[in-house]
């Protein structure tokens, strides 16, 4: 199942490519690192082929499609390869197409009232974005109190680093956090797949030990 997955490995790199030609190294990078799971978003046009390329190279990751923020969009990711998708922000249209889809879908919250609108339509693993900027670890306490019993969990994403990735993982409402620290985009850009390696080990090390 997806969600166990998830809930296995605990940690989302949100990756943003400026090329295609780096899905498949970045992917190689991940999986030295421990990690099967990647996040990427729909911010960039070489999004929709670096998530077809690396479907097709390893299917054993864990594929997600990022920022998508309408109809269309979910259907490409859907259609590259992409198992599940998350958004910024909560739109009812977007969650309608991705359940037509069949794709699991997350869309992004930071109040009790998209909380409660996010679970009438029926999902229950929700981004909390942007986390630092919304309260960070005590808004999110404070949310799971009226609403942990629903069996919601969060993905909190943004502002979210190696220093205060532990404090987010000790919440029992957190599924996984999404980070970029591990897949900045300059280390991309400049080839430095080793070190992604190294950080993505860092991070499993951090996430394993909570």
């Amino acid at each position: 199942m997806i969600l166990d997955r998830i809930l296995a490995k605990r940690i989302v790199p949100v990756v943003v490519l400026d090329s295609a030609d780096h899905a498949e190294p970045l992917a190689e990078a991940l999986l030295a690192g421990g990690l099967d799971i990647m996040e990427i978003t729909f911010r960039t046009e070489a999004a929709e082929e670096s998530i077809r390329r690396i479907a097709a190279r390893f299917p054993e990751i864990l594929l997600g499609a990022g920022t998508l923020l309408e109809k269309k969009q979910v259907k490409r990711a859907k259609k590259a390869g992409a198992v599940f998708g998350l958004a910024p922000g909560l739109n009812p249209v977007t969650v309608k197409a991705a359940k037509d889809a069949g794709l699991l879908f997350a869309p992004g919250v930071i109040t009790p009232s998209e909380v409660e609108q996010a679970l009438s339509l029926g999902c229950k693993l929700l981004k909390f974005f942007p986390a630092e900027a919304a309260g960070g670890v005590n808004m999110l306490k404070s949310l799971a109190g009226p609403y942990a019993h629903t069996g919601v969990k969060f993905i909190p994403t943004g502002g979210i680093t190696a220093a205060n990735v532990a404090k987010y993982l000790k919440l029992p409402v957190v599924a996984a956090i999404g980070g970029s620290w591990m897949v900045d985009k300059a280390l991309i850009n400049e080839g430095k797949w080793e070190e992604i390696t190294r950080l993505t080990k860092e991070a499993l090390e951090a996430a394993a030990a909570v």
